[in-house]
């Protein structure tokens, strides 16, 4: 029986409300087991502090060491506050980092994916100033590798993926940038020489989602944070998971925060972490 770990996150937060309300659904495979770890005592709903952070931070520790010992098969993370992690000597931007330096991984990605976007990030959580900087050919074409990955572990045979282009209009042929076609187009040929998945671009970003949204690609990789997560949270922010590319064991998350304002008050919707614990069990 496949073991998943939940960790509640930050306890000042809702992670603990949905982990208990996703866990009560009826909605989660029967033939799992699932851990919750983290010391909920640890916070006051709404009001995070360093212990609350420590406690966060404990949890994660241990899910690491549970896998990495092959006594778990998944783990998902509940939310947490990084500004407070980082406050207690967190070095990392997010969970993401976290779990690929934990495992050693140099080759990871950050995808999240719903019922209506699936988008992967060439570049994660850096200063949009830095973006055009960061982008290489080997940035996208390890995300696309990755993402091609995902889809096939999924069930799709040939998956379909548009990537996006980083400047409006796509560059317009050099007139708003040449990233397209200095970056962007190579590493869409060196991806479809892999013959993994068929990459198309690059694609106008202000379209690109749309056509996605309506059926003509299995994901779309983009270039930045923001570019790819507002579409996907517009259209299925009740029901994406964040998944962590790469790691030796799947790692999944909710796509939504801490929430502190609305912690303690039992409002918090569990859709999404229902929806995280569930892609966990399938990649497990």
């Amino acid at each position: 029986m496949p073991r998943i770990l939940i960790t509640l996150g930050d306890p000042a937060g809702i992670g603990p409300e949905v982990a208990d309300k996703a866990l009560a659904s009826g909605k989660l495979p029967a033939n799992h087991s699932f851990d919750l770890l983290g010391d909920r005592s640890a916070g006051i709903p709404g009001k995070p502090d360093t212990r609350s952070a420590a406690a966060a931070l404990a949890a994660l520790e241990e899910a690491v060491t549970h896998l990495k010992l092959g006594h778990a098969d998944a783990v998902v993370t509940g939310p947490v506050c990084k500004d407070n992690l980082q406050a207690i000597g967190f070095p990392f931007p997010g969970q993401t980092e976290y779990f690929a330096s934990a495992f050693g991984v140099r080759d990871y990605g950050m995808l999240l994916t719903g019922k209506t976007l699936t988008v992967g990030l060439a570049t994660i959580h850096d200063a949009l100033a830095g973006v055009p900087k960061l982008l290489t050919v080997g940035s996208i074409t390890r995300i696309g590798t990755l993402t091609a990955g995902f889809l096939k572990r999924r069930g799709i045979a040939i998956p379909r993926v548009a990537v996006a282009g980083l400047n409006p209009h796509a560059g317009e042929n050099g007139a708003f940038g040449d990233e397209e076609t200095r970056i962007i187009q190579p590493a869409i040929d060196a991806l479809n020489q892999l013959g993994i998945a068929t990459f198309s671009g690059p694609a106008v970003p202000d379209a690109v989602f749309r056509d996605a949204a309506r059926g003509a690609f299995d994901a779309v990789i983009a270039m930045y944070h923001d570019q790819g997560l507002i579409p996907l949270k517009l259209l299925d922010f009740d029901n994406a998971v964040n998944v962590t590319l790469g790691l030796p064991k799947p790692r999944t998350s909710p796509d939504h925060g801490t929430a502190f304002g609305i912690a303690g008050k039992n409002q918090a919707d569990p859709s999404s972490m229902i929806a995280a614990i569930r892609l966990a069990c399938e990649l497990a």
